[in-house]
């Protein structure tokens, strides 16, 4: 089965705070942490209002499935808030599969499809965080991505485009 990515747009709205939901990784045995979650202002910065202008991100079909499987966005922050805050021209990436796509690949064709997404609209930089016993860490590297720091006992990594 093949993928197909579209980009992120206002009206996928709903759609970003589930995939968001999803990338709020912890590890085992930890499970998805609880929706309010999503209201607390550190973590809704990355999806609220979505549709600005320096906004990024795809979502990824598979063929014969009837909902999107996965996103992986882009944003530019305020200085200061977050992680993998760089400066003013680097977005901060995110990224989630529905578990049953997870460890097949299809992340890394869909952060692929995104960084090219970000390349285009002359973006020369994008940062993440990663817990360090996130397996997603070996993907964001194969992808490009470098550990260039770390922050609150996450994994800063960057990726020049």
């Amino acid at each position: 089965m093949s993928l197909s990515f579209f980009p992120i747009l206002p009206e996928h709205q709903d759609l970003l705070w589930n995939f968001l939901h999803i990338a709020l990784w912890d590890p085992p045995p930890a499970g998805l942490r609880p929706l309010e979650t999503l209201q607390l202002p550190p973590v809704r910065i990355y999806a609220e209002n979505w549709g600005r202008a320096s906004d990024i991100g795809v979502i990824a079909n598979m063929e014969g499935e009837d909902a999107p499987i996965g996103a992986c966005w882009m944003r530019l922050v305020p200085d200061g808030m977050r992680l993998a805050y760089i400066d003013e021209q680097t977005p901060q990436l995110g990224i989630a599969l529905l578990p049953a796509y997870q460890h097949k690949g299809h992340g890394k064709a869909m952060m692929l499809a995104a960084l090219d997404a970000a390349r285009q609209r002359g973006i020369e930089q994008v940062s993440l965080t990663v817990h360090p016993q996130n397996p997603a860490a070996g993907m964001y590297s194969s992808c490009g991505f470098v550990q260039t720091d770390i922050r609150n006992s996450y994994l800063l990594m960057q990726v020049k485009l």
